[in-house]
């Protein structure tokens, strides 16, 4: 019989540890509520955020109840649950080990989670709980209990629990309780080994301080690269750091998230799959790491774009909109119907219909980015260039077609605005690229679709009744997308008609500084093909600020910015969305909003500096 578990706790609850391969999330209350492994795309072994009784969990927390906290040991991962009780304090260190480099046989680091309980004041009795649930809940398991700990045997897989406390086993779980002491620990450590593996055998003896300072060694000399010092810098840091957590090592690729179908709502159908690499996401996540100081990544990244731009198998143009870590196409789209879902919100997903889709805006973001490598870090080579002029030469003659755009729409196509948008940066931005090193293109064609997009633009996506830029050629809507055209130098940002897009913004789909990506109901209303709504989006709320602050707006900006932090977790970590309430809405910790709030806070701080760019 599974233990009584509290009703879901917020999604904001929990931080994340990991390993460059995959992720834990661990609440306040000390249970490891998501984890997938090895890879970040791997089934769930620990899900209970998504069904408090099937998904399974790993809990390590004092006996008594009481208010507890978290922090992270400053500028690293490693995550600290404290258990501040009238007669004693205890608390529990988690972080998952990375090897200073990763192995060159291209295999996977191995993937351990390690928990140290440790007494601080007072005499503390804690209680360790763990019961996996194999292949997201649908393999069962048995336990064996050995000298060292315990064994989770399945068909998906094996889990070998090292515990300096005594284990003792019940309905598929292991259970134990100890006293803590000050000045006292314990350590745990799970690993998990495929199921190929066979018995995994008596494992290596646990040297908890040599991987505790390993972990806080890699992660603090990987901060010291970052090259911002501005305002803000300890959010610039955690945001970097959770954005570092979402990479994926063995390939570059980088994921959108960390979880998959926390809901856009609650009780609603809006839950996604984010636990692969969207070439959008990706190339947002690299400019960030380039405005830090952050090369390494963005190099990586490249070179595994390189193999998806080399390969044939294409769904729509020369790159589809998302691929796995390790550049697998087919990510159809399926339902765990056998799952609660966070707090019933149904369906559960994993996979994502949207792999198929045509979205043109990819080619600008990721151009972009690309351009930006170039002129900051490294001239791109001539086998990446015949890469983009491919793009280019794709985009020039297909930049009419309608798409699903950027926000994935479930319904028809359309002529969106902010896809054109990108589809001109993709054009300008090879253009300057060939310019700057003399490469070959066909500049006169390149050139006159680039100008033709921005006069379909300026005709066809500018609404002279509303004053203002619409989300879709002969539409009535706004889109917070179109808020971008400033930051990508389209439009001057004191220009008349993106100011009084700005103003419109700020009329139509800002609550309260808090922004909406489009209006789902009421008049002028997108029809995106799904029920329900949504909370605002937060990578939004970071594009008004900067568009703010560009319009010179700075104490409006500034404001708003300020605002926004409030809405971070204890940790300063952040999901999708935000709820009318405040609380965390969709996939988390999100790298969009992240890389969203490290990209506000730089250009806010050199526009407060008078910096412009």
């Amino acid at each position: 019989m599974t233990a009584s578990l509290p009703p879901h706790r917020p999604i904001e609850s929990c931080g994340i540890i990991g390993n460059l391969q995959s992720v834990a999330l661990v609440s306040t209350d000390g249970a490891i509520d998501w984890c997938c492994l090895p890879r970040f795309d791997s089934p769930s072994i620990f899900a209970s955020i998504l069904d408090r009784q099937k998904g399974g969990y790993f809990r390590i927390a004092a006996h008594s109840e009481g208010q507890n906290r978290q922090l992270y040991l400053p500028e690293t991962n490693v995550l600290i649950t404290r258990f501040p009780r009238p007669d004693g304090v205890g608390e529990v260190l988690d972080f998952m080990p990375v090897l200073p480099e990763q192995p060159s046989n291209g295999e996977l680091a191995p993937s351990k989670i390690v928990r140290i309980v440790r007494g601080v004041r007072g005499t503390m009795r804690f209680n360790l709980d763990c019961f996996p649930a194999f292949d997201y809940a649908r393999v069962p398991h048995r336990v064996e209990i050995r000298r060292w700990g315990a064994i989770f045997h399945s068909e998906a897989g094996r889990i070998t629990l090292v515990s300096s406390a005594p284990i003792t086993v019940e309905d598929g779980r292991a259970t134990a309780d100890f006293t803590v002491h000050p000045k006292q620990s314990y350590t745990f450590v799970l690993r998990f080994h495929e199921a190929a593996e066979g018995d995994p055998g008596e494992p290596d003896p646990v040297d908890e301080l040599a991987l505790l300072d390993g972990a806080v060694q890699f992660w603090r000399t990987w901060v010291n690269r970052c090259t911002y010092k501005g305002r803000w810098r300890e959010r610039v840091v955690r945001s970097a750091l959770a954005l570092k957590l979402l990479t994926y090592r063995p390939t570059g690729a980088i994921v959108a998230a960390a979880t998959c179908s926390l809901p856009e709502e609650i009780g609603g159908v809006r839950n996604w799959d984010y636990r692969y690499t969207w070439i959008r996401d990706a190339a947002f996540t690299v400019y960030a790491f380039l405005r830090m100081g952050f090369t390494e990544e963005a190099t990586a990244f490249i070179g595994w774009l390189e193999q998806r731009a080399s390969e044939q198998e294409r769904v729509n143009g020369p790159l589809n909109v998302m691929y796995a870590i390790d550049g697998r196409h087919d990510l159809t789209e399926t339902h765990l119907d056998h799952l609660e879902g966070y707090r019933g919100s149904l369906p559960v997903r994993i996979g994502n219909g949207a792999y198929n889709q045509l979205q043109l805006d990819i080619y600008g973001e990721l151009i972009d980015s690309l351009y930006l490598y170039d002129k900051y870090v490294s001239q791109i080579s001539y086998s990446l260039w015949r890469q983009i002029r491919q793009m280019l030469e794709w985009v020039a003659a297909n930049w009419e077609q309608p798409d699903e755009g950027m926000w994935e729409v479930r319904s028809s196509r359309q002529q969106f605005v902010y896809s054109k948008l990108q589809c001109w940066v993709a054009l300008d931005r090879g253009l300057r690229l060939a310019t700057r090193h003399s490469l070959p293109l066909n500049r006169a064609r390149i050139e006159t679709e680039r100008d033709r997009i921005f006069e379909w633009i300026m005709a066809q996506g500018w609404d002279r009744e509303l004053k203002s830029f619409v989300q879709s050629a002969g539409s009535k809507t706004l889109d917070a997308a179109n808020l971008l055209m400033p930051l990508v130098h389209f439009i001057s940002p004191t220009d008349p008609r993106m100011l009084s897009t700005l103003d419109r913004t700020m009329e139509t789909l800002v609550s309260d500084s808090l922004v909406y990506r489009y209006q789902l109901h009421g008049e002028n209303f997108t029809d995106d093909g799904l029920s329900g709504g949504e909370g605002t989006f937060s990578m939004c709320t970071f594009w008004l600020v900067e568009a703010l602050a560009r319009a010179g707006r700075l104490e409006e900006a500034r404001f708003i910015f300020e605002k926004m932090l409030t809405y971070a977790n204890h940790l300063g970590l952040y999901s999708e969305e935000i709820s009318p309430t405040g609380q965390a809405l969709g996939n988390f910790p999100q790298a969009f909003t992240h890389l969203g709030l490290v990209s506000a806070a730089i250009n806010l701080n050199d526009r407060l500096d008078g910096i412009t760019r």
